[in-house]
């Protein structure tokens, strides 16, 4: 990196840090400190939404995703507009009615304290886990870049985050995240076009979108019912959209950014402006992806993104092996570069024949290619078990540092750290809020001036903010860090979900029936996740269904106990 990206990076880095700090001085009671003073304009909320959904991992690891599997994942998003629908008219009103700080809140008003409290302890196991992986994600590409330890990059840019997220709270969120849009977008803008500017100059963008569709990365929808299927059509629709519903309408990073809206009607626009626009977003990213893709078509990529993957191999007793495996690689390379220019020939000339021919030959050594990277990973790992042989999270970083401008790469860096600043905020902003106001002040027998509740808050935001660090550190790769995410919200968002419907369309039910559900319910789901019951997104819609199957069963069987006997 040239002097120029560093003060690029650390400049933006600084600059929102400092400014959250400034803008946000002086909160001095609970609906300040958590709710923002409820000042928020439609575009704030919307982009504050859309920034908090949008971590690091979504720049990070989606290209990455396309550029392997395509733009198939793309189908993940199909259930977000109907969600944005479902929450505009049920969750919004009836939580602004209220005047609740929290979505939990609510369920004890419905419910009782025990449901609430259940409810919480749930949102925190999982968003307490993901805001360690939103910390973690930009690690591995500081670390990529720097060559520094991934255990301090977490502990840097946790304490970075942590700095204006315990200062100004949510309006420190809101405030920040319209910079940090600004500045993802711009950033992501700029190298999709000089991805397309570095293509051969017979390539133009109608050429490079038919060069990716050859190699099967155009392919969006897939209408297969099996539930195994990661990614489908279906399970976008339906466990995509209760994901949503679970994520947007009950996840308290989310709804605390809402919440924050001037009125109700501030706050829907700002939901539908995020539905209108996140697929679109989305497609972009992965779109980003593909053209990274169709760009290491006529030029060279390593056999293993992962730098650290790849030392630690040649370092080993299978550096020759691996080699073997490197000059392989390089022959396919070339082989593929003469099938897509025959392939590029053919569409010139309008050859149909000569298309198809050409097609099946890159597929063909695509296959090769495949199986080669795959058998590399094996000898990564006999080399040295501790390395992550998954490469999908560094394919973006490495195009970045290794073709991009001086200047665009600390721009691009500072993308990807700002979307991780942005989500790890309104995480730890969340959690703090729930842990002061769901456990701590509801469980506080006596009451204490506002300020004690707003430093309270502050204090806990400050110890999710070291906890989330501590998962970092303990962090490894999965198998993409984006898919990480939503497993981990898969795993609970469903049963939590289901309390949520259960309180406001299913009246007749009380708070035992459901606590007891949820717990059976959470319990199933893990179990089923364990086993590979079903593809995770199908866990949404199985762990909604089920909890609310059970609490109607339970309170059935409950009133039927205790119903007299008819008398003849």
């Amino acid at each position: 990196m040239a002097t120029i990206d560093w003060i690029i990076l650390a400049g933006t880095l600084f600059f929102i840090v400092f400014f959250g700090v400034w803008k946000t001085r002086g909160n001095k009671d609970v609906n300040e400190y958590v709710l923002g003073g409820n000042r928020a304009k439609w575009w704030t909320v919307g982009l504050s939404v859309m920034a908090t959904q949008a971590s690091a991992i979504t720049f990070l690891s989606t290209p990455g995703q396309a550029f392997h599997d395509g733009m198939g994942f793309v189908q993940f998003y199909f259930g977000l507009p109907l969600a944005m629908i479902i929450i505009c008219i049920v969750f919004i009103p009836i939580y602004h009615h209220l005047k609740v700080y929290t979505a939990y809140e609510f369920l004890e008003r419905r419910f009782d304290l025990k449901t609430r409290t259940l409810a919480a302890i749930l949102f925190l196991i999982q968003r307490g886990l993901a805001a360690g992986i939103t910390i973690f994600a930009p690690s591995i590409i500081l670390s990529a870049v720097l060559g520094w330890d991934l255990k301090t990059l977490n502990i840097i840019i946790g304490i970075l985050v942590i700095i204006y997220t315990v200062s100004g709270g949510t309006k420190a969120v809101n405030v920040t995240q319209k910079q940090q849009m600004f500045i993802i977008m711009l950033g992501m803008f700029m190298a999709f076009f000089f991805i397309l500017g570095y293509l051969p100059t017979d390539i133009d963008f109608n050429k490079a979108l038919k060069i990716a569709g050859a190699s099967d990365k155009l392919n969006i929808l897939n209408f297969d019912f099996d539930t195994n299927s990661r990614y489908t059509f279906w399970s976008g629709i339906t466990g995509g959209m209760f994901l949503m519903l679970s994520y947007f309408g009950t996840d308290q990073s989310q709804v605390q950014r809402y919440l924050s809206g001037k009125s109700v009607r501030e706050s829907q626009l700002g939901l539908i402006f995020n539905g209108l626009l996140k697929i679109p977003m989305q497609f972009f990213i992965l779109l980003v992806g593909v053209m990274v893709f169709v760009f290491y078509q006529y030029n060279p990529s390593p056999l293993n993104f992962n730098p650290a993957a790849t030392a630690a191999v040649m370092e080993s007793e299978y550096a020759t092996e691996y080699e073997e495996l490197e000059m392989a690689h390089g022959e396919l390379e070339a082989e593929k570069k003469i099938a897509q220019d025959a392939f590029s020939k053919a569409l010139d000339l309008k050859e149909f024949n000569s298309t198809v021919v050409a097609k099946e030959n890159i597929l063909n050594i695509n296959q090769k290619e495949r199986l080669n990277r795959e058998a590399a990973k094996a000898l990564i790992s006999q080399a040295d078990d501790s390395v992550e042989t998954n490469d999908k999270d560094y394919v973006f970083i490495h195009f970045i540092l290794n073709y991009l401008p001086r200047g665009l790469i600390g721009l691009l860096l500072a993308v990807i750290l700002s979307a991780a600043m942005s989500s790890t905020a309104s995480e730890l902003n969340a959690l703090g809020t729930i842990s002061a106001l769901d456990l701590y002040k509801r469980n506080k027998k006596t009451e204490r001036e506002p300020k004690h509740y707003v430093n309270a808050s502050r204090l806990f935001t400050l110890l999710w903010g070291i906890l989330a660090i501590i998962l970092a550190c303990l962090a490894s790769l999965a198998e993409n860090l984006i898919q990480l995410v939503n497993i981990i919200g898969s795993i609970f968002y469903g049963n939590v979900l289901g309390i949520f419907l259960l309180a406001f369309f299913f009246k007749g039910v009380r708070g035992n029936a459901v606590f007891i559900a949820a717990i059976l319910t959470q319990i199933m789901v893990i179990v089923g996740f364990s086993y590979d019951w079903m593809s995770f997104l199908w866990l949404n819609a199985f762990g909604c269904a089920l909890v609310i199957l059970l609490a109607l069963l339970l309170e059935g069987f409950d009133r039927l106990l205790k119903t007299p006997p008819i008398r003849i």
